[in-house]
Formats: C-alpha cells, sequence, structure tokens
C-alpha cells in the first residue's frame, strides 16, 4: 500500500486547500494522472499521482484544508504489498506508508472548484485489489510540448514521435489535430463544462433549506472582500458624464476595428483616458503596502478588467496601457477575457495591476459602488449608457448619457481629489477627439 502525501506546491505555501477530487475510492490510475485540485493563495494546480494502482482511501472531502507532506490519498500498487493488505474498509487498519518516489507533478490551472465528489459506499468484505499493469512509458517531449498536448486533450504516450529517439514534437501535434486527421478520428464527447464557483441550488420549498458548504475560489473571492473592506475604509464618487460624441465615434470606428478582427467596445476608451489623466493624479495610480506603510507610485499602467466567468471573479490584467492605442488596448482585452473564461489565461496575467474597472452596464442598472481589488487605491466602475432628455445651449435634446461611479481608499485619496480625478476623467471622454492621436 502506498500513501501519497501532498507534495510541495510552491515556495512559502505550507497547505492548500481540496476543490475536486478527480478521482475516486476503488478507481484504477496510471502514474502522472491527476488525482485532486488543490488551491493555494497563489494558483489552482493539479497533483498528480507518482504511481500506479487502485485507489484505497481518499484521506479528505472537497473543502478541507490539507498541510504539505500531510496524507492525501492510499493507493494499492499491486506490487506485492497489496496483496497481503486487508479488504477495503473505512475500519481497516492502515500499514506503514512508504516515502514517495517523488513529490507527484504539479501544473497550474484555473480550473473552477466544484462540489464535493460523492464516493460510493464500500463492500464490507471486497476482495484484495487486482494488481494493476504497469502504465506504459512516459513519451519523451519537453515541457512546452506537454502542455500544448495537455491543452489539446492529445495522449502523448499515444503519439509516434518523428524527432531523435522518437522525441514528440509541435509538429507531431500538428498533425494529429489538422482537419485530415480530425476527420479521420471518432469525435470525442464534449468535455463536461466547468461548474460555477458556488452550485446553484434549487428552488427550496417551503419550510426547507439546503446548505451549500463554500470552497475553493469562491472562498477565496470572499476572503480578498472581507480583506478589502476591512483595511482599506472606502468611498464612492459618482459622476454623470454625456457620453453622445463618444458613441458617434465609437460607431465611426467599429466597421475599422472589426476589419483588423477587433471588437471595440467603450471599455477601451474609458482605459486609454484614464492612461491619460493618471499624468496629473499619479497617487491614483498605485498600490498600498501595508508593511511598511508606503505608498508605491506605478509609472506602468497596468489596468485590470474585473471578469465575470463561470468559475467566479478574476481580474484579468492589460499591461502599460500608457504605450497602447485604443485598438491595441481593445485587441488585447478580448483575448484576456476570453482566455479568462475559458480557463486559459495564465497566472502572470492576472498580476501586476495598477487600477481596475469594473462595468454591469450590459446587465442593467444605474450606478454600483465596487470594491477596491486591494493593495490597488482606486477602482473604476462604468456603468449603462441610456439615452435621456438633457438641456443642451438652453434647448432640450436626447443625449447619451452615463454614471462613473469609483470608489478609492481614503486613506490615501481625499474626497477633492477623487473628485477632480473623476472631471478630468469626464471631460476627456465627452471630448473623445483628445484621443484621435492614440487610435492608430
Amino acid at each position: 500500500m502506498f500513501q501519497f502525501k501532498l507534495p510541495e506546491i510552491g515556495e512559502g505555501i505550507i497547505e492548500g486547500e481540496v476543490v475536486r477530487w478527480l478521482v475516486s475510492e476503488g478507481d484504477v490510475i496510471n502514474e502522472d494522472q491527476p488525482v485532486c485540485e488543490i488551491m493555494t493563495d497563489k494558483a489552482t494546480v493539479e497533483i498528480s499521482t507518482p504511481r500506479s494502482g487502485r485507489i484505497a482511501k481518499l484521506h479528505h472531502a472537497a473543502g478541507d484544508v490539507v498541510a504539505v507532506h500531510a496524507p492525501l490519498v492510499d493507493i494499492a500498487t499491486g506490487d506485492g504489498q497489496a496483496a497481503a493488505a486487508p479488504a477495503k474498509s473505512t475500519m481497516a487498519p492502515k500499514t506503514r506508508p512508504e516515502p514517495p518516489e517523488n513529490g507527484g507533478a504539479t501544473k497550474p490551472t484555473l480550473v473552477p472548484p466544484p462540489g464535493p465528489v460523492a464516493v460510493p459506499p464500500l463492500a464490507a468484505a471486497e476482495p484484495a485489489p487486482v494488481p494493476v499493469p504497469p502504465a506504459p512509458s512516459k513519451a519523451l517531449a519537453s515541457p512546452a510540448v506537454r502542455r500544448q498536448a495537455k491543452e489539446l486533450g492529445i495522449d502523448l504516450r499515444a503519439v509516434t514521435g518523428s524527432g531523435k529517439d522518437g522525441r514528440v514534437t509541435r509538429a507531431d501535434l500538428v498533425a494529429l489535430t489538422s482537419p485530415a486527421a480530425q476527420a479521420a478520428a471518432a469525435t470525442p464527447p464534449p468535455a463536461p463544462k466547468a461548474p460555477p464557483a458556488v452550485p446553484q441550488a434549487n428552488a427550496v420549498p417551503s419550510g426547507a433549506e439546503e446548505r451549500i458548504k463554500i470552497i475553493g475560489l469562491r472562498r477565496k473571492i470572499a476572503e480578498q472582500m472581507v480583506h478589502a473592506k476591512q483595511t482599506a475604509p472606502h468611498f464612492t464618487y459618482v459622476d454623470e458624464i454625456d457620453v453622445t460624441e463618444l458613441v458617434r465615434v465609437r460607431n465611426q470606428l467599429k466597421t475599422e476595428a472589426a476589419s483588423r478582427g477587433v471588437k471595440l467596445t467603450y471599455l477601451p476608451f474609458v482605459m486609454k483616458a484614464a492612461s491619460l489623466v493618471f499624468r496629473d493624479f499619479p497617487n491614483v495610480n498605485a498600490v498600498l503596502e501595508e508593511d511598511p506603510f508606503t505608498l508605491v507610485v506605478k509609472g506602468d499602467v497596468n489596468i485590470g478588467v474585473a471578469t465575470d466567468t463561470p468559475q467566479g471573479l478574476f481580474v484579468p490584467v492589460v499591461k502599460n496601457v500608457e504605450q497602447k492605442s485604443v485598438l491595441q488596448i481593445a485587441a488585447e482585452m478580448a483575448d484576456l477575457v476570453e482566455r479568462t473564461r475559458a480557463g486559459k489565461v495564465r497566472m502572470e496575467e492576472l498580476q501586476g495591476g495598477t487600477f481596475t474597472v469594473t462595468s454591469v452596464g450590459n446587465i442593467g442598472g444605474v450606478f454600483a459602488t465596487p470594491i477596491l481589488n486591494v493593495p490597488e487605491v482606486a477602482i473604476l466602475g462604468v456603468n449603462r449608457i441610456v439615452q435621456r432628455p438633457m438641456v443642451v445651449d438652453g434647448e432640450i435634446a436626447i443625449r447619451d448619457m452615463m454614471y462613473l461611479s469609483p470608489s478609492f481608499d481614503h486613506r490615501i485619496i481625499d474626497g477633492a481629489v477623487g473628485a477632480r480625478f473623476v472631471a478630468a476623467l469626464k471631460k476627456i471622454l465627452e471630448t473623445p477627439a483628445t484621443l484621435i492621436l492614440d487610435l492608430s
């Protein structure tokens, strides 16, 4: 019986939360097969087994926090020791664990935490595990090729490599995924949709209730929100802006942007305008280090875009907005948001933000009071555009109007500074010709 312990996941990480089991007790597994997903403060990682065999026991349930080097699963390896082990039972004594041969492979991922995996009950007198044939030897391939194969769902052990000593190359993967190869292969079943961070309860009848354990990403989001509200005293300032001219400019540029493969929304204009306003309000593009209590004003404008996904809230970051045109910002933002919702964004693309924008205008509402993405000191709420009758030059006219609702860290940003920042942003967005030199 081999006892697989939680390996070291990263520098400084001493524990992780089990967000999903990928196997159940009684399952037969192969070497390097992922057995569970562990969430840390830095990422969610898949933990792979260093041995083949049959799962004899899962030591933890989804939602449990496990210390590094603590027992994770017991594996009946079928190497002679398993034959002497008693039948699987929740009361069976455990044999002395062997030290793992290696720590098990860990690969960062952004897969969401689903609900607990149901484990079927075991028979009271189940026979000893059947020996499992050894898994095929690992294929020769570089880490980059392995990563690409995983993204494509290709088992490298089934690929005949064309490189030296049978090494699998990128060209081999391209050949397998060509239209001709795909037509010749059977169509695989669609991958299951990733479950939401908090499972949606069914309608509960009167007098009943349903209890849902909050685990994984949703718990991390909750902890971050509590930390932000308890640490930074927020204030929100709301102003209304006339974006009639911005709507006209955007409509004129949509066709040209589409011809370059870019979907042009309003957020890139707002992000570019903010990068210009930061020149006069540098303290808004900053992060606050709690220990020591220091404001770090950033020269790079790295704007996070709050993104709603089936897995929960993520904030991918568009880097160096001050160096890019509106179309470049739009293209990069669309790519980041798409990959974030597909769970393919890289961890470094979620880090390094200096300012955040959040928009729920496509859903509705008048305006929101967003919570800071600490350690940043400001976040900008961008709300829906509506047509309303307004007085312009003494006459009533139909105008496109929008509310901006930024929140600030009142320890650093005073109310008057926040109001002046919004006024400067409003001036640019109401006269978008200011941005014309940045549209190329």
